[in-house]
C-alpha cells in the first residue's frame, strides 16, 4: 500500500491536529492528488465541512472567520500570488499552510510579508507531489504531455517547465519513501537523460534533505521513454482496469459515463478504486471472460442478501434492516456499477469489432509472420464495421513492426488508410516511426535482436498461449525481468555520475517519460506478488489509452510541422 498510505497519511497530518470546523483549499494538481486516497465522507469525519478550489475561492469576498483554512497547493508562483491576495484580506479565521513540495526562501520570505495580520498558523512541505492511483502506481497528470516528443530546440521554455515537473514529482516520491536512489536511464532518450541528470543535481543540491539512514543498498531510480516501447499504448485491452481506460477512459480513479450514454444522476460518474472497492481490488488484473463470470456471482450474492432483506415480519427484523441499510445500499452501488461497466464495454467491443481488430494487433505484437499480417491488416481496413482509429492502430501497428522489412507494403497500407480514413492522414504514422522507430529505440521491443530474447519467445510459442488477446507483454516486463536477473545493460542504460550498483536492489521506481499504462501497472502488481525480492514501482508523467497517445502525436506533429525548419 505503499504509495497511497504515503498521500494518505500526509492528508492525515494535515487534517488531524486542527481541532473544529474546516474548509480545505486546493488547486488543480492537488484536488486529483487528495481524490484519489481520500474519500469525501472521510474528508467530514475530520471535520472538512468545505473543499474549494484556489482560484475559485479568490473571487469571493464573504467573511467566514468561524472556520479554520486548510491549503494544500503546489508551491507554483502563482499559487504564492494568490495566497498574497488572500493573506492581504483574510477571510477565515486561522490559515493553515501545507504545500506539495519545496518552498524556495524567496516565497516564505513573500508569504510571511503578506500575513500583517498574523492569521498562518503553520507553513509545511507535505511531499505528496504525485497522484497516487494505486498502491505502486503514481501519475503526474502532466497536461502538456506531448513535449517528450519534441526536440529541445522547438519549445525551449515549456520543455524546461516539462522537465521541472517531472523532476519535482520524483524527488517527491522519494521523500515520501524516504530514501535516496542511484539513477540510471535509457541511453537512446535525450529527454530522459536530461531528467536523469536534473534529479541527480537537484538531490546535490538539497542534500540536507535527502540525508536519509543508509541502506546497504540504495534504490535505483530507472527512468525511461515512453518511445521505448510505443506498442504498449497501442493495443486494445482485455483486463478490467486496463479495458475500462481504453474504451470509457479513467481519471483520477473516476470513470465518466456520460461520455457513452444517458445514466441516472448517481451513475454518471463511478469511482473505481482499489482501496475502497473489494471487488475491483480483486478482478482489476482479471481476464474480461473471467470478470463476467465475477459479477454474475457477486449479484447472485446480492440478490441472496436482497431476499433475506424483504423477509422483514418483526420490529427486530425491521430495526436490523435500517442497521444493515448502509452496507446494503453501498453494496446495491457497487453491484449496479460493475454491472454498467461491463455492459456497456460489451457493447462497444461488439460495435467496433475488436475481438477481430484485436487478434490481429496482438499476432502485430507478438508474433513474426510478415505475409498473413500484411493480409490481415488489409481485410480489417477493407471491413466497414471496423472504425478509424482502429485501422490507425493496426497501421502503426504494422509500421513498427515491419518498417525495414517490407516498405513496398508499408506505402499500400498508408494509400488505403488514406483512402479509407479522411480523418488520419498517414503522415501520423510517418511521424511515429521517425520518433519511435526502431533506430530511435533502447532495449529488444519485439524479442528479435538478443539471443536469449528469441529463444524465450520460441519456447513461449511453442507453450502455447493461454489467451490470444493477453499474449502480449510491455517491453517493461522484460526491462523488470532483467533488474531481477541483475542483467540490465549499462550501456543501454548507464548510470547518472560515478555511481555503480553492485549486487539487486531491494526498490525499483521506473518512471516512463510520456506516460504508463494500465498493462504495466499490471505487470508491477503481478511481479511485486511474485516474491522476487524486490519492489518495483511505476510511475509517468500521464496515465495513456490509445487516444490519449494518438493525441499526444498529433499534438507533437502540429508543433513540428509548424517548427518545421528547427525539426
Amino acid at each position: 500500500m505503499v504509495l497511497v498510505s504515503a498521500v494518505r497519511d500526509y492528508v492525515y497530518r494535515m487534517l488531524q491536529d486542527i481541532s473544529g470546523m474546516k474548509v480545505l483549499i486546493l488547486d488543480s494538481q492537488t484536488v486529483s492528488i487528495v481524490s484519489v486516497v481520500y474519500s469525501q465522507s472521510e474528508l467530514l469525519q475530520k471535520e472538512v465541512f468545505l473543499v474549494e478550489l484556489i482560484d475559485s475561492i479568490s473571487k469571493s469576498k464573504e467573511s467566514m472567520s468561524h472556520l479554520k483554512a486548510v491549503y494544500f497547493l503546489r508551491p507554483t508562483s502563482e499559487n504564492i500570488q494568490y495566497m498574497r491576495r488572500q493573506l492581504s484580506n483574510p477571510r477565515f479565521g486561522e490559515y493553515h499552510l501545507f504545500f506539495s513540495n519545496m518552498l524556495k526562501d524567496t516565497q516564505i520570505h513573500l508569504l510571511a510579508d503578506s500575513d500583517e495580520q498574523e492569521v498562518v498558523q503553520q507553513v509545511q512541505e507535505f511531499y505528496a507531489d504525485f497522484i497516487a492511483v494505486d498502491p505502486y502506481h503514481f501519475t503526474l497528470n502532466m497536461p502538456s504531455n506531448h513535449y517528450y516528443i519534441l526536440p529541445a530546440v522547438v519549445d525551449p521554455s515549456n520543455l524546461q517547465h516539462f522537465c521541472d515537473r517531472a523532476v519535482d514529482g520524483i524527488g517527491a516520491v522519494f521523500l515520501a519513501l524516504k530514501r535516496r536512489p542511484i539513477i540510471r536511464y535509457s541511453r537512446a532518450s535525450d529527454i530522459a537523460k536530461r531528467i536523469a541528470h536534473e534529479t541527480a543535481l537537484m538531490y546535490q543540491q538539497e542534500s540536507g534533505l535527502f540525508d536519509f539512514r543508509r541502506m546497504e543498498m540504495s534504490p535505483l531510480l530507472l527512468i525511461v521513454d515512453r518511445r521505448d516501447d510505443p506498442v504498449t499504448p497501442l493495443l486494445n485491452q482485455w483486463t478490467y482496469q486496463a479495458m475500462v481506460h481504453e474504451l470509457i477512459g479513467i481519471q483520477d480513479n473516476k470513470v465518466d459515463l456520460r461520455s457513452i450514454g444517458k445514466f441516472p444522476k448517481d451513475q454518471q460518474e463511478v469511482v473505481l478504486s482499489s482501496e475502497q472497492d473489494a471487488f475491483f481490488k480483486a478482478n482489476m488484473y482479471e481476464n474480461f471472460g473471467d470478470i463476467g463470470m465475477n459479477i454474475k456471482r457477486m449479484v447472485d450474492d446480492f440478490q441472496q442478501v436482497a431476499k433475506s432483506n424483504q423477509n422483514i415480519q418483526t420490529i427486530e427484523d425491521m430495526a436490523k434492516f435500517v442497521d444493515n441499510y448502509p452496507e446494503y445500499r453501498k453494496m446495491h452501488g457497487n453491484v449496479s456499477k460493475h454491472v454498467t461497466l461491463v455492459t456497456e464495454m460489451s457493447k462497444i467491443v461488439e460495435e467496433r469489432k475488436l475481438m477481430l481488430v484485436s487478434e490481429t494487433e496482438q499476432d502485430l505484437a507478438c508474433n513474426g509472420g510478415q505475409v498473413a499480417a500484411f493480409e490481415a491488416v488489409t481485410n480489417l481496413l477493407n471491413n466497414e464495421s471496423v472504425s478509424d482509429i482502429d485501422r490507425l492502430r493496426l497501421v502503426m501497428l504494422y509500421a513498427l513492426r515491419y518498417e525495414k522489412e517490407s516498405p513496398v507494403q508499408l506505402m499500400q497500407l498508408f494509400n488505403k488508410l488514406a483512402s479509407r480514413s479522411a480523418k488520419y492522414k498517414p503522415g501520423l504514422v510517418q511521424f511515429l516511426l521517425k520518433q519511435a522507430g526502431a533506430d530511435k529505440r533502447t532495449g529488444d521491443l519485439y524479442g528479435n535482436r538478443d539471443f536469449l530474447n528469441i529463444a524465450r519467445n520460441m519456447a513461449r510459442g511453442l507453450k502455447g498461449v493461454e489467451n490470444v488477446y493477453t499474449q502480449h507483454q510491455p517491453l517493461l516486463f522484460q526491462t523488470m525481468e532483467s533488474i531481477i536477473k541483475g542483467r540490465l545493460r549499462d550501456v543501454d542504460y548507464p548510470y547518472v555520475g560515478n555511481h555503480f550498483q553492485q549486487g539487486r536492489p531491494q526498490e525499483v521506481v521506473i518512471f516512463i517519460v510520456g506516460g504508463t499504462t494500465y498493462e504495466e501497472s499490471r505487470s508491477v502488481a503481478q511481479l511485486n506478488a511474485s516474491n522476487s525480492g524486490i519492489r518495483f514501482i511505476l510511475g509517468g508523467t500521464a496515465v495513456l489509452n490509445s487516444k490519449r497517445f494518438l493525441k499526444d502525436l498529433e499534438e507533437a506533429q502540429g508543433i513540428a510541422r509548424s517548427n518545421a525548419n528547427v525539426v
